[in-house]
């Protein structure tokens, strides 16, 4: 009986062999996040939860990546290379921030451009606002055409209005 739960140990240990070889030098004790590895993880969306960084997403395969990214730091490789590795495996539209040079370049001249033209058309449609209501001339009377009204015309209309009057009056 001895015999067989040494033998049960035995393989146990051999089995946890792999599992310890993966683990990077430098990384012995409770996990402490590599400075480097968090670096690259805060320039990176998630490949794995759209519009999320790849530092907040909760998926498992996102929390792999992060493993992942911080035993290629704890064996010594930069931050860019990092990120270099990941653009490489996912794509490049999972950097957070874009180049500025190139095509990037676009993103960061853009938005501040259209701000200034937007501004500068609210500001022109102001100044024509105003121009408009300075360039109005507002009469402080309105002015009707004078007309006399006679004594017939008086008395046609009083009558029109009080057919008028009759013919709403609901006497029940």
């Amino acid at each position: 009986m001895r015999v067989r739960a040494s033998i049960s140990i035995l393989f146990l240990l051999v089995l946890a062999l792999p599992v310890a070889g993966q683990i990077p030098e430098g990384m012995t004790g409770p996990f402490v996040p590599n400075p480097v590895g968090t670096e690259a993880i805060s320039r990176i969306y998630s490949p794995f939860c759209p519009g999320l960084m790849l530092e907040v997403c909760p998926s498992p395969n996102a929390a792999a990546l992060r493993d992942s990214i911080h035993a290629h730091a704890y064996d010594g490789w930069s931050a860019d290379e990092l990120v270099d590795w990941v653009l490489g495996n996912y794509g490049g539209q999972y950097l957070a921030k874009p180049p500025g040079r190139g095509s990037g370049l676009w993103a960061w001249i853009l938005p501040p451009l259209a701000l200034l033209m937007g501004a500068g058309f609210v500001v022109r449609v102001l100044r024509r606002s105003v121009r408009r209501k300075d360039s109005e001339e507002v009469p402080s009377e309105p002015s009707l055409p004078e007309r006399v009204i006679t004594a017939d015309q008086e008395a046609r209309l009083r009558s029109a209005i009080r057919e008028i009057e009759i013919s709403e009056d609901p006497s029940f």
